[in-house]
């Protein structure tokens, strides 16, 4: 696995972000002024932490589970030599949030939320099926919050 280089340009923009975003007209232009960024600079800066996998993703969080949806939290024992490969079929399925790697025998983590439990466990077959490994599904029995902020 290979780590993306982020500077501490890019901490601050993942840190910043996490605590929310302004909605307005322009708000990377916003977010950019409270950085000493430019617009361009924040849309690039993003694009390219995306591009290279540091972020899954980039846009609003939404509770599944209050839009009456079904949100579970999954892991896999992958195989290291596959770890990209397995990693590459679990992100291409639309109902998964975020996957990251663990120090631990299951080292693939991966949030899955969907309109429903039974879609929730149609996505899991799909990724077994494609993968040839057993996912393991760990419901949500408590919430809980949880930020998460890049060191700079």
């Amino acid at each position: 696995m290979n780590q993306p280089e982020i500077d501490d340009i890019d901490c601050q923009i993942i840190n910043a972000f996490q605590g929310g975003f302004e909605i307005v007209e322009r708000p990377f232009l916003s977010a950019g002024k409270k950085l000493g960024l430019s617009e361009d600079e924040v849309i690039a800066r993003i694009s390219r932490l995306i591009d290279c996998r540091a972020l899954s993703r980039f846009g609003p969080m939404y509770n599944a589970e209050r839009l009456g949806g079904a949100v579970t939290l999954c892991a896999i024992s992958v195989p290291t030599d596959r770890f990209d490969e397995v990693s590459g079929i679990v992100n291409s399925h639309r109902q998964v949030a975020h996957n990251y790697a663990r120090d631990h025998e299951l080292n693939m983590w991966f949030v899955i939320a969907c309109e429903s439990k039974a879609e929730i466990q149609q996505t899991i077959g799909r990724i077994e099926e494609e993968t040839g490994l057993q996912v393991f599904d760990f419901p949500k029995q408590k919430e809980f919050f949880i930020g998460l902020k890049v060191l700079v």
